[in-house]
């Protein structure tokens, strides 16, 4: 398994990309760390240095990297974008996560 992104998801990151003037070797880094409502919380930004043991995919046109650790709880998880009335935002659909926050921005896995 990988991690996926929706079209509207890697539409949503090459433009923001793009607004940002961000340089070609930027790439979109996932991840997690200790901490939120649940017990975890997701990780989403732009980078351009890579660890030794970060994976790397290239998902549509979109350089995606995980690093190690984190990978072990994104393994199989798409990252979407959902516009509701005049807000969007990039929502996680993992099946790792046992519970998530009403937020959607932690989980327990």
């Amino acid at each position: 398994m990988a991690v996926a992104l929706s079209e509207a998801a890697t539409k949503q990151v090459k433009e923001l990309k793009q607004a940002q003037n961000l340089p070609e070797t930027a790439f979109l880094r996932m991840g997690v760390k200790g901490g939120g409502c649940s017990g975890m919380s997701y990780l989403l930004e732009f980078d351009t240095e890579k660890g030794p043991h970060d994976k790397e995919f290239d998902i549509d046109g979109v350089k995606v990297v995980i690093d190690k650790k984190s990978y072990i709880y994104l393994n199989g998880t798409t990252l979407d974008y959902v516009t509701q009335g005049l807000t969007g935002g990039f929502t996680f659909v993992n099946p790792q996560a046992k519970s998530s926050c009403g937020c959607g921005t932690s989980f327990s896995a």
